[in-house]
């Protein structure tokens, strides 16, 4: 009998052992988190927080896009753990258009969006007729057609509170023609148009600095708020939560200010 207890006694603490051994395994194993992001400054952000990820367990591999909607499905197919670009009135476009469910997990910064000309110096500048580049997804077409409105340029359906189009302008003084095109692309159209709206991550790739070389721009109250997206089923993964914590922090309050001024303002 004393034979027996001692061996049950010993495997026992064999299992122990190995169960311990387990654990720590697990607790120091990385684990990848992928996330689609714009170049700037969602990319340069990510980069700046990878390397305490990593102390934290997270491998951040971050690729770079430019097609919104792609991006979207790849999150939404498990391609992507993540993404980093949108604001929330893209995104719920896009949910809409695509028949995706993805969620905003976190809000992290706004992006003034400003109007840029190589043509004139002020808004008021503007010509009889001239042509005026706005970005082409419906969201920020129409968040466009506010900036304008909001300056008293054009005039908008005062019944309407959003989704502007083009039928809802009531005056537009000096016959502007806002032409749709392809958000990427709107900075290369400033060669072909008198001012163009632009999204200010893409003006600054394009070396602009938004406060500085806009005609006019938003406030930094603007209600379009970059923000950090999943699918519902990932969101509260702890990859995930780690990954807010870190892009929430003062260290990152701080470096946004240094590096871009008001041109993106923390919204966290």
């Amino acid at each position: 009998m004393k034979n027996t207890i001692l061996l049950v006694l010993i495997m026992i603490g064999v299992f122990a052992v190995v169960g311990c051994g387990t654990e720590a395994t697990t607790e120091n194993e990385q684990v990848t988190l992928k996330i689609g992001a714009s170049s700037v400054p969602h990319a340069e952000i990510l980069e700046f927080i990878a390397p305490d990820l990593e102390e934290d367990g997270i491998d951040l591999e971050i690729v770079i896009t430019t097609d919104g909607i792609q991006t979207n499905q790849q999150t939404a197919d498990g391609d992507l753990d993540v993404n980093f670009f949108q604001h929330t009135p893209y995104l719920e476009q896009v949910n809409e258009d695509s028949g995706l469910d993805l969620v905003v997990v976190e809000g992290i910064h706004i992006e003034p969006f400003g109007i840029y000309s190589k043509e004139i110096n002020s808004i008021d500048e503007l010509s009889e007729g001239a042509q005026i580049a706005i970005p082409n997804n419906p969201s920020n077409f129409s968040r466009a057609l506010e900036l304008f409105a909001d300056n008293g340029i054009i005039e908008l359906d005062e019944t309407k509170s959003g989704d502007f189009l083009l039928e809802d302008i009531t005056e537009n003084s000096k016959n502007l023609e806002f032409v749709p095109v392809d958000p990427p692309l709107l900075v290369h159209s400033l060669d072909d148009v008198e001012a163009a709206a632009i999204n200010t991550n893409y003006a600054l790739e394009a070396d602009f600095n938004p406060l500085e070389d806009s005609l006019i721009i938003e406030g930094a109250d603007s209600p379009y708020v970059n923000v950090l997206v999943s699918r519902p089923d990932n969101k509260d993964s702890e990859p995930v939560q780690k990954l807010i914590d870190a892009l929430t922090t003062e260290k990152v309050r701080g470096f946004i200010l240094e590096n871009y001024g008001e041109a993106v303002v923390p919204a966290f």
